[in-house]
């Protein structure tokens, strides 16, 4: 994590009078930081931004991605009560809400690993400010992160097809890409996802299609002997609870907005010790 991002979250938390955490005598003490529930742990790195920066001495022996169990020790931790005390809920924060992220995704992953080999991946559906360190925890649970942003690969859109049609935006996009970008083109029928290919796609994404359809579909696809390079990813309304539908479709992605905006946070708690 980058300085100006610690500073920024602790100005946030902290305020301009923070009495709260001076009512306590300033000296060396102890405390722990462990889980209350089983789940796999995200933010070891970010948690120990804040301790370094606060001077406090943080060991784990865990890591982003590690499974742990109710009751296991996540952090010991040794420094200023007062630093302590104000590390404390930005840490129980990110801690919390990452590790929900990854224990969630860490469930899909396996899930899908039953049916098949394709990639359970995130989307850009994320929390404003915090992209980078969510879509790490998804990278902690197994997942795929997909693209950070607009210009990690161009996609086309409904909206670009809608405007434009498939075949003039994929032109369009190819005049203007890096040769280190794909472009991925969504489709919401046989029809486009055929042509993207023909158009020279490098991902066909089939957007909010129905199991059937998109068994269908890929397999289309594969009638039409489609270059091996091409990536049949598949989005919308998918979650955990339908997700095993989505697994037996032969698909390569399954990305899931879900895995961070349907999961929830995991109970972490610090505690001082005598």
């Amino acid at each position: 994590m980058f300085i100006g991002d610690i500073e920024r979250f602790l100005k946030e938390d902290l305020g301009y009078n923070d009495i709260s955490c001076h009512l306590v005598p300033d000296r060396e003490t102890d405390a722990i930081i462990f889980a209350k529930a089983d789940c796999v742990v995200a933010g070891i790195g970010i948690a120990r931004s804040f301790f370094d920066y606060l001077g406090i001495n943080a060991t784990t022996e865990y890591e982003d991605g590690s499974a742990i169990g109710k009751g296991d020790v996540i952090f010991n931790l040794r420094g200023s009560s007062v630093s302590i005390l104000r590390a404390e809920r930005l840490v129980l924060n990110f801690l919390g809400h990452l590790s929900g992220i990854a224990t969630l995704t860490r469930k899909c992953v396996d899930m899908v690993g039953k049916h098949s080999n394709a990639r359970v991946a995130c989307t850009r559906k994320t929390t404003p400010g915090i992209r980078e360190y969510e879509k790490m925890a998804v990278v902690a649970g197994g997942g795929d992160s997909h693209r950070f942003n607009l210009s990690d690969s161009i996609m086309i859109k409904d909206n670009h097809v809608k405007m434009m049609g498939v075949e003039a935006a994929i032109r369009s996009a190819k005049e203007k890409a890096s040769f280190t970008q794909k472009i991925e083109v969504e489709v919401e029928s046989v029809e486009n996802a055929l042509l993207a290919a023909k158009c020279g796609a490098d991902i066909i994404m089939l957007d909010n299609m129905s199991p059937d359809t998109i068994i269908e579909t890929v397999s289309s696809l594969k009638g039409a002997s489609i270059p091996e390079h091409i990536l049949v990813e598949v989005s919308g309304g998918i979650d955990s609870d339908n997700l095993e539908e989505y697994a037996k479709t032969g698909v390569d992605v399954i990305s899931m907005g879900s895995l961070i905006h349907k999961s929830s946070w995991v109970d972490v708690s610090l505690e001082f010790l005598e």
